[in-house]
């Protein structure tokens, strides 16, 4: 695996977006997956708004298995250009609790997802018609509803711990569902897998996001692993569902990844 780091342009004029890719040891083009990264926190501490995210956990799985991964950062994460804006309140409280500034955060998320998006069809390395999305908490939440925003762009689209606004706004019950929602048009299987000891998303509030998901037409497989919200960091809790979701959307062989000189 190699890792590299690169900048795109944001739909912001001036401001970039910093990408961190694992790449196989091919050249391709290869299946690829969009990986989205969650909030921080309770949006108080500002230093962790600059740690750039890209677990080696997902790394490690995907691009073992031949893929290609991108970890974006979106604008004011990471070393991203512009202001981080995903619904923090005006007084630097954190987090809203207000539902149309969470989800006008959640709107800027998917701005910067067109980019990476963009950036993704201009890859020569990146085999067009093998792309999923994922992502982890604000990430996972991000990665169902964009795929349905976004139709017809992805093959599939996996969500560990998904969820905007936390249990701690009594609002996350009109928000969280709202936004998963959104991803139902995508008509693809997708994979959630949640902790049943979330700290931040009870499971009764999950599977009802996901029964609210299938009733507005999604199509998906719910997972339920004894663990808590770092539920991405145990691959031995969520491995053989990954692989047999792979599987079930044709995309599950070794070493996908091909070699762009082979004859």
């Amino acid at each position: 695996m190699k890792l590299e780091k690169f900048f795109i342009p944001s739909g912001e004029a001036g401001v970039r977006l910093e990408v961190v890719v694992a790449k196989p040891q091919r050249d391709g083009p290869c299946p690829t997956i969009v990986f989205n990264h969650g909030s921080t926190g309770r949006g108080q501490n500002r230093s962790l708004y600059r740690r750039t995210v890209s677990p080696a956990v997902a790394a490690n799985y995907f691009s073992e298995k031949g893929w290609m991964v991108l970890f974006p950062q979106r604008r004011g994460r990471g070393k991203s250009g512009g202001a981080y804006g995903e619904g923090l309140s005006a007084d630097g409280s954190g987090y809203s609790c207000d539902v149309d500034i969470a989800i006008a955060g959640f709107e800027r998320a998917v701005e910067d997802m067109d980019a990476v998006v963009h950036h993704l069809r201009e890859r020569s390395d990146v085999d067009q018609s093998r792309l999923a999305i994922g992502g982890v908490s604000r990430g996972g939440v991000l990665a169902i509803g964009y795929a349905g925003m976004r139709p017809n762009t992805f093959r599939g689209a996996i969500n560990f711990n998904g969820g905007w606004l936390g249990r701690g706004c009594s609002s996350h019950e009109v928000v969280n569902p709202r936004l998963f929602e959104r991803g139902a048009s995508a008509g693809i299987p997708t994979l959630w897998l949640h902790g049943s000891y979330d700290q931040y998303y009870r499971i009764r509030h999950c599977r009802n996001n996901f029964d609210r998901f299938v009733a507005a037409g999604g199509r998906g497989t719910f997972i339920a692993a004894p663990m808590g919200h770092a539920l991405l960091f145990k691959p031995a809790l969520w491995k053989d569902h990954v692989d047999r979701y792979l599987g079930d959307i044709g995309m599950d062989a070794a070493h996908l990844c091909i070699d762009s000189l082979s004859p």
